[in-house]
């Protein structure tokens, strides 16, 4: 009998698994006022999904870190710098264990060494307060995907959590495409409308990612992929990084989806303080309990965006650190390689868990690059 456990281990021993999504920072900036003196990942945290030595079970070779900041933020690019800031200060402080990276070149040197790469996404383009400059900025400070939108529709961007304003993107939406084309910047299509992804598609030259989301056909789910955008992500060779938590990947869960961000929206309109917010959406959780499944159902997700886009074009994009509800057997960065072991009790084969597990996000860092 095949012992699949054994042979994940084995696999994620040269560290394989590159991440697309981990709001790790914004949980430092919120829970311990930016301190890794009070969030230290070089200890134990039990309390989060992350640190240094649950990465390195997890076979964690590179990290896109999320610089997220809320869309109600009066100063957007000024905290995503604070956030670039602070993911600079966690490579600075931990040489052991992480490295700046902005190249694929650079990413497999990383790993090579035995450490986790530190990559950078912006998580909405509210960040850069319709600005191109602010654009470039971002992308000189090392940031190398924005997600088009966040959970709000923006002035140039319809977003899939909020009211369709424009249909996709504007004409200003398809310049910032073309911008993060020319600059090298991926254009994630992960939070927008099916519509905003769609158009972002046709006006790309270069690959795009989805940095955190699952298969609409799956989960028929705003926040997912329909089956028509697979397979132009396919088309464009693109890649699909599916997400974990239980609210976008539990089947039947899109009504509730939609009333999640409404509430989200909600109460950070009604308070600043972070605690108030977390306690307030704690409660609103508790009080309308989702599902979480298990492992199965993300393993689900992987399989059908293989099929439809091609292996080729599937990857993992967690959301460790920034959700709630994740489904058993994936409730930390250290259970990736039980993502493996299902795959290979699946029948895929190594070469096709690799290409999953890292090597297709590399191939679209590695086309965008200038």
């Amino acid at each position: 009998m095949t012992d699949f456990a054994a042979e994940a281990q084995r696999i994620h021993a040269d560290l394989p698994v590159i991440d697309g999504h981990n709001d790790f920072p914004w949980e430092v900036r919120t829970k311990a006022n930016s301190s890794f003196d009070s969030m230290d990942p070089s200890t134990p945290l039990p309390h989060v999904h992350t640190d240094i030595a649950r990465l390195r079970r997890g076979g964690v070779g590179a990290q896109f870190w999320s610089v997220y900041v809320p869309c109600e933020s009066a100063t957007p690019f000024m905290h995503t710098m604070e956030q670039i800031d602070l993911v600079e200060q966690m490579n600075e402080r931990y040489p052991e264990a992480f490295e700046a990276a902005t190249t694929a070149a650079e990413v497999r040197r990383i790993r090579a060494s035995g450490r986790t790469a530190s990559l950078m996404g912006a998580e909405g383009g509210h960040s850069i307060e319709n600005s191109i400059d602010k654009l470039h900025t971002l992308f000189d400070r090392g940031v190398r995907y924005m997600t088009l939108t966040h959970a709000d529709t923006l002035d140039w961007a319809d977003s899939a959590t909020d009211e369709a304003r424009h249909g996709g993107l504007t004409d200003f939406g398809r310049d910032i495409v073309r911008e993060m084309n020319a600059m090298g910047m991926i254009v994630d299509i992960s939070h927008v409308s099916a519509d905003t992804m769609r158009d972002a598609l046709d006006v790309t030259t270069l690959p795009v990612m989805a940095s955190h989301s699952s298969a609409y056909t799956v989960s028929s789910n705003a926040r997912n992929v329909p089956d028509d955008v697979l397979r132009a992500v396919a088309g464009n060779g693109g890649v699909i990084m599916v997400n974990f938590f239980s609210l976008f990947v539990v089947p039947d869960t899109g009504d509730r989806t939609m009333k999640h961000f409404e509430v989200t929206r909600r109460i950070r309109t009604a308070t600043s303080n972070e605690e108030e917010f977390i306690a307030a959406m704690a409660e609103y959780t508790a009080e309308n309990p989702v599902p979480i499944g298990d492992i199965e159902i993300v393993l689900d997700h992987i399989e059908h965006i293989a099929e439809v886009a091609g292996v080729d074009h599937v990857g993992l994009g967690s959301d460790f650190d920034g959700v709630t509800l994740l489904p058993k057997g994936l409730e930390d960065v250290s259970t990736y390689p039980n993502i493996t072991a299902g795959l290979l009790a699946r029948s895929w084969s190594e070469t096709d868990i690799r290409k999953m597990l890292g090597e297709n996000v590399l191939r679209v860092l590695e086309a965008n690059e200038r």
